[in-house]
């Protein structure tokens, strides 16, 4: 699959290892003197090892890579004698249940029922997708359209994402998501820019790819927060 992972530069690299002590996974390891990813499967493509490099010799790049894979970082890590502390939270898949949505005023509480919700950190096999009815927005709209939980996110499982800053194609895990899961029905959210379309565009790519047949709303906000379609 074509995902997020690291690049190392060899003439920047200083040899220093503050990157292969910052990695959480062991996914980088010092060779001939220098920092080399050792295996596509072992990075999760979070980056903790960035801001740790003096010499700016690793970058984020976009290529066709393996699937992070945890159990085998497991085994990787058990290997070496040093413990695996698991991933950001972030990108644990789980449902949303607040408390406090059943005390807020009405039209008040959280709408939100999953977490994550960045279309770059969502698992594609996350159990709450079977039967979800799925929204996809730009993730400007929910700033410009100020009831987005209650008009939108209610009775959603929910995905973000901006296709000018994260200038990467998503219909691919789109594609996975809609094909292995049950969706019931697809809304995508959008705002009215030209580079938001690739949004759309997407989502309509992924929905071609998976062969199925599902009910497709597409709304567009503009920038004062009004409705346009």
């Amino acid at each position: 699959m074509i995902r997020k992972i690291i690049q190392i530069d060899q003439e920047k690299c200083n040899g220093c290892r503050a990157c292969v002590d910052a990695c959480h996974e062991g996914a980088i390891a010092m060779v001939d003197g220098k920092a080399h990813l050792m295996r596509d499967d072992y990075c999760d493509g979070l980056g903790d090892c960035l801001p740790n490099c003096p010499t700016g010799a690793i970058t984020f790049v976009e290529r066709e890579a393996a699937d992070y894979d945890e159990e085998a970082v497991k085994k990787h890590m058990a290997a070496q004698g040093r413990v695996y502390k698991g991933r950001c939270p972030g990108n644990e898949a789980h449902v949303v249940t607040p408390e406090a949505k059943k005390e807020a005023p009405q039209g008040e509480g959280s709408q939100l029922r999953q977490w994550p919700v960045q279309l770059k950190l969502v698992p594609p096999h996350a159990p709450y997708f079977n039967g979800a009815r799925l929204l996809i927005a730009a993730d400007c709209t929910a700033y410009a359209y100020a009831r987005f939980h209650d008009d939108f996110i209610k009775g959603h499982i929910t995905l973000i994402g901006c296709p000018k800053l994260d200038d990467i194609d998503y219909s691919e895990k789109l594609t996975e998501i809609i094909r292995q899961n049950a969706i019931q029905d697809v809304t995508i959210v959008r705002m009215e820019v030209p580079c938001c379309r690739g949004l759309e565009m997407a989502v309509k790519k992924a929905l071609d790819q998976s062969g199925k047949s599902l009910s497709l709303q597409v709304r567009v906000i503009r920038p004062d927060g009004k409705i346009t379609a």
